[in-house]
């Protein structure tokens, strides 16, 4: 008989129910469980290995807690599935009408959701493989440093206001394909010579640059050569030979590399999102206030869903609104600079039919008096959208998707 273990983690430990058959009555069991608690040490990752689990269900808390569990359960053979959080929500209140939520009833129902829908792939997360995982990682620690940055530049250009003037505003960046650090704050790091700084800073109407200024500037150097590092080791794991019909397409839509690695990291492999047939699924239904058959792209759905660019309607009386829900934010944040750098500017705008179409509606809409950032996000779902059908043509005609 299958030994199902539901795994709650928490940052320093994991609360673990092992079932062999779902309960005729959830709510009556939690009462009775003999509910299991491991700490994050040796002796509890010896003591969970210990209850030869055969199949292991958990939440995907991050890339932090949840890793170490999850990789110590796969080394020992246990087969690891991912539920997603709203997945559970719902199926723990609705299916299983546990008592309030806590990591117990939690690790209850991740074991129960098992045995309900073990045969149904879709219920649960994609588990990528190691290339992939990486390619995430990778692309979270880049957004951590972005916003670790934030601050200091602030306060250096503050502090800057009063002790060199002259460039307290200076936007300084690194080449994108150099390897050196941006020149003024290697300039005040004294990690690069520039004597154009040189000569601007003896004459300059500042009171003096202090010592805080220089370590501030030296911190930002360090953080710019580890985001050095990531992007170099993310430019070689999207060489992978299965990338490349993904970077033809995203090539098409004047993708940055960072773009194209947060993108890879969420929705490689595109079959994920297909029918059983490996085809954009597509269902006749009736529409709710038509009455008549209406198609439902159920496969866009999901993928503009996994891109945080899925809106949902909310209903209740007189009033009808349209918000986005889920998905990622990295990859919604991502899509809206892109419609912000390439698409807006007419200089950067690109040159082919997906950005004159895209560039086209942000005019109608912004014309029509919508709020821009309104604006930015529709294209951006409409680009999504665009992306979807350009990548399963691309991934057909070379027989990707077979």
């Amino acid at each position: 008989m299958i030994k199902v273990l539901g795994l709650d983690v928490s940052k320093s430990s994991v609360s673990a129910c092992l079932l062999q058959i779902k309960p005729d009555s959830p709510r009556t069991f939690y009462y009775e469980c003999p509910f299991y608690k491991f700490s994050a040490n040796s002796a509890g990752i010896k003591a969970l290995l210990a209850l030869n689990a055969d199949i292991a269900i958990m939440e995907p808390t991050g890339t932090n807690y949840s890793k170490l569990w999850g990789t110590q359960l796969a080394r020992a053979g246990v087969e690891v599935r991912l539920v997603g959080h709203r997945e559970l929500k719902n199926y723990r209140a609705h299916h299983l009408a546990l008592p309030d939520k806590d990591d117990d009833a939690d690790s209850l129902a991740l074991a129960c959701y098992y045995f309900d829908y073990c045969n149904d792939l879709k219920r649960f997360v994609q588990i990528r493989d190691h290339k992939i995982v990486r390619i995430r990682e990778l692309v979270l620690r880049l957004a951590h440093l972005n916003r670790v940055q934030s601050p200091i530049i602030n306060r250096l250009r503050q502090d800057l206001a009063w002790q060199f003037p002259e460039v307290a505003h200076v936007k300084s960046k690194r080449r994108l394909d150099g390897d050196e650090v941006p020149l003024l704050w290697g300039w005040l790091g004294n990690e690069r010579p520039a004597k154009r700084y040189d000569q601007l800073y003896k004459t300059s109407a500042g009171l003096g640059i202090t010592n805080t200024v220089r370590l501030h500037a030296k911190r930002l150097c360090d953080l710019q050569r580890e985001e050095i590092i990531i992007e170099r080791e993310l430019a070689q794991l999207l060489t992978d030979e299965r990338f490349q019909p993904y970077c033809e397409v995203f090539h098409r839509f004047g993708f940055g590399d960072r773009l194209k690695a947060v993108l890879i990291s969420q929705i490689y492999p595109l079959s994920g999102f297909l029918g059983e047939d490996g085809k954009p699924e597509v269902r006749i239904r009736q529409g709710r206030n038509s009455k008549k058959p209406t198609k439902r792209h159920l496969s866009l759905r999901r993928f503009q869903k996994a891109l945080g660019v899925a809106p949902s309607l909310e209903a209740s009386g007189d009033k009808r609104k349209t918000k986005v829900v889920g998905g990622s934010d990295l990859c919604r944040l991502s899509l809206w600079q892109w419609v912000y750098t390439r698409l807006e500017p007419k200089r950067a705008r690109l040159k082919n039919e997906i950005g004159e179409q895209l560039g086209e509606r942000l005019i109608v809409e912004k014309e029509a008096g919508r709020p821009v950032k309104l604006v930015r996000m529709k294209v951006a779902a409409i680009g999504a959208r665009l992306l979807f059908r350009e990548l399963v043509k691309e991934l057909s005609q070379n027989n990707y998707l077979e």
